[in-house]
């Protein structure tokens, strides 16, 4: 077995549950948003009495943003996840910081039921029900993916692809305003990020579904290979992530 073959194996190995990137140390980098998320999570939680965190996938940020809030934090910490192996996960995270997961891909709540609605990376957000579970002058605060977002990876892997047309900040923007929101901040950055090994690059495209969607390591192993070639020349694959910050208040 060769280096490619072995980092491959390696990284197929590598549980996906949970939100966790600290397998990736050493491995692969990607420079950090300059509004910094979490804090602001944090911050918006000391001023609420009840929040929702929407596709929580291991609680990690939530139970960070909690944990930095300390007893300042809301009486109320809900999240919601879907995708059964996070489930688990995300309940034992938020557990000691009093919150708990519902299973489930929508927002089975009452209408007004929180203070602050919170997300990070969601695959889609769902304007009406978010503006509905929001009390009049509740915050949502989301960071999401943004146009074409690690598109020299998916390029990699797919061929050539067609311009972005969803996820521009002007776009997310418009869907908090047609579900009644009043937009305070909405802004998008592009962030290096590097990929030292195949292994880094296989197991990010296991993770990060929707960059290549469908991937598997067997149906990419071709593609797999010449990036792998492109690292041990360079040094690194380079790509580049976007994302979009957008904090929006329900007026009535």
């Amino acid at each position: 077995m060769d280096d490619f073959d072995a980092l491959l194996a390696e990284a197929a190995a590598v549980p996906l549950a949970g939100w966790d990137f600290s397998w990736f140390a050493g491995r692969a980098t990607e420079q950090r948003p300059s509004w910094g998320y979490a804090g602001l999570v944090a911050d918006r939680l000391t001023r609420s009495r009840s929040a929702l965190d929407v596709q929580t996938g291991g609680g990690e940020v939530f139970a960070y943003a909690a944990s930095v809030a300390a007893d300042r934090r809301p009486a109320r910490l809900v999240a919601t996840e879907s995708w059964p192996p996070n489930v688990g996960v995300a309940a034992r995270t938020l557990a000691p910081h009093g919150g708990r997961v519902v299973a489930t891909a929508g927002l089975p709540f009452a209408d007004g039921a929180f203070d602050l609605v919170v997300s990070r990376h969601p695959v889609r957000t769902e304007w009406a029900e978010t503006a509905r579970v929001l009390r009049p002058g509740g915050i949502f605060l989301s960071q999401q993916i943004g146009p074409g977002s690690n598109r020299e990876l998916s390029e990699a892997m797919l061929g050539p692809l067609p311009p972005p047309t969803t996820q521009h900040p002007e776009q997310i923007a418009a869907g908090a305003e047609a579900a009644g929101l009043e937009v305070l901040d909405c802004r998008g950055e592009s962030l290096r990020a590097e990929f030292y090994d195949i292994a880094a690059v296989a197991h990010f495209l296991r993770k990060v579904v929707w960059t290549v969607p469908g991937f598997t390591i067997d149906k990419y192993r071709d593609r797999l290979r010449a990036v792998h070639e492109e690292i041990t020349g360079k040094g690194m694959f380079v790509s580049y992530a976007q994302r979009v910050l957008i904090e929006a208040r329900r007026c009535r």
